[in-house]
Parts: structure tokens; C-alpha cells; sequence
């Protein structure tokens, strides 16, 4: 199975975006590589030096909140957010006329529905999810293709390009990898993906699967047709549509495999309820739910960790991060109906291999090469 490194639709940097893009990953790398460990460090010792010992989470943060290397850290992590999107947005915008003719040229394959009296649901309506400006809904012209290039562009620098380069399709590939390992006897007729965004795990599961009926749903009308683009031009077949992951218009047990990539940090408690229960719905009987998660788990002694997901939910504008850290899946999955429930760690990949074996388990190896995943079936 071969893939292009790159596709058209990606928005092309100049030689000055270039330098200003780098500038950014350099940054975002300095401080998971050099300033996260300081930081570890300086938690542990902030724990051992309080009389509690478990102390509540506010007193470690409070003690935290004094130290310049914590303050820094924070401040260090908001501004390379800050200016990833900056960065996105001007390569976006100096082109973006000519995207708009990209997109309207794309081969006739798949297609986009959008709605126009869509409405948002209200954990990802209150805020600029991510720092994204305009977030993943906003769509000014009604038939611009923007907050997708901004996205697919920004995401190749958040990820440092570790999830598979400008394409960023490694998390659909270790779904696939769980489904190959876990659920070899499934060949699905029809799969989709819920939270799709631009398309980056669809893209790598669709050549899997030249055959299957594809779909993907999202809030984002850019998004969704910026996705469409993107996919035709890369020759895969794929159905997008703005729906609500919690609700959908598809009919009952009409899908063989129903998956998504990091989404459920990104709504609320209920939301998972519901969304695990679309799932249930739309599967047929012996159908396939995966959803693959960011791979910190919340533990009452990891106190880097909870401090992280306190940075990603004050100031990253994601509120439901300790949420979904913490939520138990497997309980969800099993009280929305799903049998053989499994949860774990499912090896990072950037291609799956039918028949291999392993690769999912109770170890996390790390960000980037371990996702979290529950999965079950109908």
C-alpha cells in the first residue's frame, strides 16, 4: 500500500512561512523535550513536600503556580499555540483564493453534504476549541474551504510531524492495526468515521478498504468540504457529511465499522453516553465500534499528568480533557450494549499488517507511539 507524502489541497509555504513554521515546531519540541521533564521534576518534589500524602490537585497547583519553571511552562506552551495558528492562518490566507479553485476542481469522487441550519452542539459552540480561531464550525462565505486548510496546515505542526508526516493519517492506521489484530474476520461493507475533521484517518483507512462504502461526519461545513477535496485528489472515494456525532441520520444497522480519532476529549459527559449509543445504533449486529483516544490516562499519583490536562483544559480550551482522561470507557461501552469489551493500548502505526499480533495491550509506550482505545462489539 503506497501513499503520496503530500496532496494538493495542503496549503504550500513560502520561503518566510517556511522559516516561521519551523521556529514553531522547534519551540513546541524544546518544550516537551526539555522544559516537560523540568517540570515533572519540579512537581515531584512539590508533592513530597507537602504533609498530604495525596494532596489534592489545587495545592499541588498552587505550589506549582510560584516556581518560574512551571510559570514558564504554561506561558511557553500557550504561546506556541498561539503562534501555530498564526503561522496556519497567514500561509492559509495568502492562498487561499487559489484553494477555493483547488477544491472546486477536485475529481468527481464521494461527496460533501452540508447543512445550513446545523447547529453546534454547545461544548464545542462556547469556545475556540484548540485555540483554533473560528474553531472547527465557522464558516463566514458558506462555500469557502478556510477553517479546513487552517486546520489540516496547523495540525502538521502540532504533531512535529510525527503522525505521519503532512498526510497525519497514523491514527487511522492504528485503528486499523486494532481491527486487523482484535476483529480480523470483519471486512466491512460500510464504515464510518465519527469526527472526521479534514479526513487525515480516512484517508489512510480508504486504501484499505477500495472497496467499502466510506462516510465521514463532523461539524464543520469548511472542514467537510475542504476534506472532500482533499480526498478526491488523493483518488479516494469517501461520503462527507455535517452531522452531529450524538445523532445522526443514518439507519439503523448500517455499518460494519464505526471509529473515531481523538474525539471524545472534545465533547462532554454526556456526549460520550450518546454518542456511544449512535454507535450501538447504526452498527449491525456483529459490528464493530472503535474510538482511539490520546493515551494519558488520569491516576490519582500522576501529578505531571493531571497538571497536563489542567493546562489543556484552562488554557487550551479543551474542558473536557480530565473528563475523557478519567472517564471508564469500558463501563460506557458496556452499558451502551457493546459485548467483549476492550480497552488498552494499541501500538502506534503507520501502516497495519493483517495477521500480526501484539500490538494491543496494557503498556503505554508513550505519546506517539501509543494510542488509548476501547473498542467492542455489536
Amino acid at each position: 500500500m503506497s501513499a503520496p507524502r503530500v496532496h494538493p489541497m495542503m496549503p504550500v509555504s513560502s520561503h518566510d512561512e517556511l522559516a516561521e513554521q519551523m521556529f514553531v515546531t522547534a519551540l513546541k519540541g524544546y518544550v516537551f523535550s526539555e522544559i516537560d521533564p523540568a517540570v515533572r521534576e519540579a512537581i515531584d518534589s512539590t508533592v513530597n513536600d507537602l504533609d498530604d500524602s495525596q494532596p489534592p490537585l489545587r495545592d499541588v497547583r498552587r505550589e506549582m503556580e510560584k516556581k518560574p519553571v512551571y510559570q514558564n511552562w504554561i506561558s511557553m506552551q500557550r504561546a506556541a499555540q498561539e503562534l501555530m495558528w498564526q503561522a496556519a492562518g497567514d500561509c492559509v490566507d495568502r492562498q487561499e483564493n487559489g484553494l477555493e479553485e483547488l477544491a472546486a476542481g477536485a475529481p468527481e469522487l464521494g461527496s460533501v453534504t452540508t447543512d445550513p441550519d446545523f447547529e453546534v452542539p454547545e461544548y464545542l459552540a462556547a469556545m475556540d476549541t484548540h485555540m483554533m480561531p473560528g474553531s472547527y464550525y465557522v464558516d463566514p462565505t458558506g462555500h469557502d474551504v478556510r477553517q479546513g486548510a487552517l486546520f489540516d496546515k496547523a495540525a502538521s505542526l502540532y504533531s512535529l510531524g510525527r503522525q505521519g508526516g503532512q498526510l497525519n493519517e497514523m491514527r487511522g492506521h492504528t485503528v486499523i492495526s486494532h481491527l486487523f489484530e482484535k476483529y480480523p474476520d470483519v471486512e466491512p461493507e460500510r464504515l464510518l468515521e465519527m469526527g472526521c475533521t479534514v479526513g487525515h484517518s480516512l484517508g489512510g483507512v480508504a486504501r484499505y478498504f477500495p472497496n467499502t462504502e466510506i462516510h465521514g461526519i463532523d461539524v464543520g461545513a469548511s472542514l467537510l468540504r475542504y476534506a472532500h477535496a482533499r480526498a478526491a485528489h488523493m483518488g479516494a472515494n469517501i461520503h462527507f457529511s455535517q452531522q452531529n456525532a450524538e445523532c445522526t441520520n443514518f439507519e439503523d444497522n448500517y455499518f460494519d465499522v464505526v471509529f473515531s480519532s481523538a474525539v471524545l476529549h472534545e465533547t462532554s459527559a454526556k456526549g460520550v453516553k450518546n454518542i456511544m449509543a449512535e454507535c450501538h445504533r447504526v452498527l449491525r449486529p456483529g459490528g464493530v465500534m472503535i474510538h482511539l483516544e490520546v493515551p494519558w490516562r488520569e491516576t490519582p499519583e500522576d501529578y505531571f499528568g493531571r497538571l497536563r490536562g489542567d493546562y489543556e483544559s484552562r488554557f487550551n480550551l479543551e474542558p473536557f480533557w480530565h473528563g475523557a482522561c478519567s472517564a471508564d470507557l469500558r463501563q460506557l461501552a458496556t452499558a451502551a450494549g457493546f459485548k467483549d469489551v476492550l480497552v488498552g493500548y494499541q501500538d502506534a502505526c503507520n501502516e497495519a499488517e493483517r495477521g500480526s499480533t501484539g500490538h494491543f495491550g496494557d503498556v503505554n509506550k508513550g505519546v506517539y507511539r501509543s494510542w488509548y482505545l476501547v473498542s467492542g462489539r455489536k
